[in-house]
């Protein structure tokens, strides 16, 4: 019998086969694939065409008979590949919980360093602008004061003189 031929197959395991491509096909499978999955899974169900002689039944006896031990093996293989599995989400979780609280820390850092930098930079500006303000002021008051004083000095100076020359020309 050639390859790909399907005529061992009984009319049962045909219809199968159609309705598994129909569903594959509306799972957006191209039509060669959903053709391949098809007849892959009554062969995996049924062990091949039933038609025919004796070879094909005792073939799906040792099938029967694989099944259950396949199901055993089954279970085992996902056991040990779940807790690996397990393993592995836990510490990725863990990593990233910490790698998440590295980068918050360190950009906090970097924000409170950045405020107290601006804090910094802000206060000394006030301080050098009230500085300058005061020293004005200072300045200000201090060539006022001294223009009063010279003023009421030289007016005190040129009474007083003009006092002394009034008691000399008297005389």
């Amino acid at each position: 019998m050639p390859r790909g031929d399907k005529s061992s197959y009984t009319d049962k395991q045909k219809r199968q086969a159609e309705h598994i491509e129909d569903s594959e096909k509306d799972r957006g499978r191209s039509t060669e694939t959903a053709e391949r999955i098809a007849w892959a899974t009554v062969n995996k169900q049924d062990g091949g065409g039933n038609k025919g002689g004796r070879a094909t039944k005792k073939a799906t006896k040792k099938a029967a008979k694989k099944a259950p031990k396949k199901a055993a093996k089954r279970v085992a293989k996902k056991a040990t590949r779940k807790a690996p599995k397990k393993a592995t989400k836990k510490a990725t979780k863990k990593a990233t919980k910490k790698a998440t609280k590295k980068a918050t820390k360190k950009a906090t850092k970097k924000a409170t360093k950045a405020t107290k930098k601006a804090t910094k930079k802000a206060t000394k500006k006030a301080t050098k602008k009230a500085t300058k303000a005061t020293k004005k002021a200072t300045k200000k008051a201090t060539k006022k004061a001294t223009k009063k004083a010279t003023k009421k000095a030289t007016k005190k100076a040129t009474k007083k003189a003009t006092k002394k020359a009034t008691k000399k020309a008297a005389r």
